[in-house]
């Protein structure tokens, strides 16, 4: 059956494999590291400072790694990012007393590098498999590739409280590591060896946007996503499992049937969004959508005020974000497939990336802080305040005539 696949479908599925078995991994180690690190006595901010470097590399690497792809292939720069995360889960691999925070910090650094090298190549090749003329097959492959990646995430999320219970955290973090080992030898073997090189060696000053439309739509992402973080990262595990006494299963249950469920609606965003009035979205879309998103932490953030019981308020309140949102990211992550150049389009996926994880670094860091002095109810307060501005910038973004969607 592989056999008689055309080779673009192939190569889709190989990167999509590829996706999922990092995203798999990389959701159980943040799952393990919020909940041992808070199991020993950490404080919330100071867990919170064990992602700093996570998401600090996120951003120089999505600025390089854009760079990388375009002069040296995605294969490579996906196969890169497969043995940086196989290294960072042999870090950890250390006796007990060598898990400091300046040691697991250098773990997640390495993670963050990886991470963000593996998701800016498969977003990028994507681009390069489907023609220009087809805008909504390219939303609908864009669309099932977060959404499965996001629900697999939130698989991972699962996992990793699970293996934390049942096997400990240093046999945990070796079964991840073994098991996304094979994936990266099977990915050197497969996957096209070409694939997103640029036609011309882009050079290094190429690595900054000059596109108006990307330069804004990154703006947009960068508040969306701090306004996710300000509160999913840090500030909601912790408030589960310290406040409301929640064990290990139940937080990773909880937020792993959160990202699930996030996945599977960006996986449908193309048919919630336009695919039966025969449009692709635009800019307003993305105006609208973030609007509509708005409200929710904000009305949440005044419920937890007034006294409503916590565990009604935030199960209900963050399904009903979570739904939202998803179809906001899956908007976010079609509308920069479909604004980037076709030659080197590495370059643009990977300055809006940037943007991406400039905004869970602010958010990351402000969860930490901002649930330690004041409460998860600020932590969404400022959420909502986040969305705005995303949905203000997103005011200016370009919007066209009625496309079909194919």
């Amino acid at each position: 059956m592989w056999s008689r696949l055309s080779d673009d479908v192939r190569q889709y599925l190989l990167i999509t494999g590829n996706y999922w078995a990092f995203t798999l991994t990389d959701g159980a180690l943040r799952m393990l590291v919020v909940l041992h690190f808070h199991q020993l006595g950490y404080t919330p901010l100071q867990v919170a400072s064990l992602f700093l470097f996570y998401e600090v590399f996120g951003v120089v690497t999505n600025l390089f790694g854009g760079w990388l792809g375009a002069r040296i292939g995605l294969n490579r720069t996906m196969n890169i990012g497969l043995a940086l995360q196989v290294g960072a889960l042999a870090m950890l691999m250390v006796p007990a007393s060598w898990l400091v925070v300046p040691w697991v910090m250098a773990a997640q650094a390495l993670s963050g590098i990886a991470k963000d090298l593996n998701k800016m190549s498969a977003k990028s090749s994507i681009k390069l498999l489907v023609p220009d003329d087809r805008q909504g097959a390219l939303y609908r492959w864009i669309a099932a590739l977060t959404g499965s990646k996001n629900a697999l995430k939130g698989v991972g999320f699962f996992l990793g409280g699970a293996l934390l219970t049942t096997v400990g955290f240093t046999k945990a973090i070796a079964i991840m590591a073994v098991a996304l080992l094979l994936v990266w030898i099977s990915s050197l073997v497969l996957l096209r060896r070409d694939l997103g090189k640029a036609k011309a060696k882009p050079k290094f000053r190429d690595m900054l946007s000059k596109s108006r439309a990307i330069n804004l739509l990154s703006g947009a992402r960068m508040f969306l996503f701090a306004s996710r973080d300000v509160w999913f990262v840090v500030a909601l595990p912790v408030f589960l499992a310290q406040t409301l006494g929640w064990d290990f299963w139940k937080v990773g249950g909880f937020l792993a049937a959160w990202v699930i469920g996030y996945g599977i609606v960006q996986s449908l965003a193309p048919y919630i969004t336009g695919r039966r009035s025969g449009r692709v979205p635009d800019g307003r879309s993305a105006f609208v959508w973030a609007l509509s998103l708005a409200g929710i932490p904000a009305l949440m953030a005044a419920l937890l005020i007034g006294g409503m019981s916590p565990a009604a308020v935030l199960i209900a309140g963050l399904s009903l974000f979570g739904v939202l949102f998803a179809i906001n990211s899956s908007l976010h992550s079609y509308l920069i497939v479909s604004y980037a150049a076709e030659d080197g389009v590495s370059l643009d996926v990977g300055f809006y990336y940037m943007a991406n994880a400039l905004g869970r670094l602010f958010g990351t860091l402000l969860s930490g802080w901002l649930f330690q002095a004041y409460g998860i109810a600020t932590c969404l307060a400022v959420s909502s305040a986040l969305i705005v501005l995303a949905a203000l910038v997103s005011i200016a973004l370009p919007r066209h005539a009625r496309v079909a969607v194919i």
